[in-house]
């Protein structure tokens, strides 16, 4: 499996966690000049941008670790972006990170 497949599977692992947990998915892999999305949910009355991060092992760190104040600043632009094309959705938001490592997956609240 390369790298991208490898990406994909995490996402298709969150998303099916998260669905699992209530949330409605309502886009994925949305891209801006802004940067990526891996996905948009609803949580309640919450719009909620997504970061999925996943690894094989913690060699390098857990997979949270990677989302980096310059990346969540990124994911806040880009979320900005989305819901102003979109504004019939909830004017709540949150940024959440779905980390994978192995089988183990955790939902962190991020904003």
């Amino acid at each position: 499996m390369n790298k991208k497949e490898f990406g994909q599977s995490g996402e298709n692992k969150a998303e099916e966690y998260l669905k699992s947990r209530g949330y409605q998915i309502l886009d994925r892999n949305f891209r801006s000049r802004f940067g990526e999305l891996d996905l948009i949910a609803l949580d309640n009355t919450t719009l909620v941008f997504v970061e999925v991060k996943t690894r094989s092992s913690n060699n390098f760190g857990r997979p949270e670790e990677a989302v980096t104040a310059k990346k969540l600043a990124h994911i806040k632009l880009t979320g900005e972006y989305y819901a102003s094309l979109h504004p019939n959705l909830p004017t709540s938001h949150r940024i959440d990170v779905v980390s994978i490592e192995s089988d183990k997956i955790q939902l962190i609240n991020v904003s």
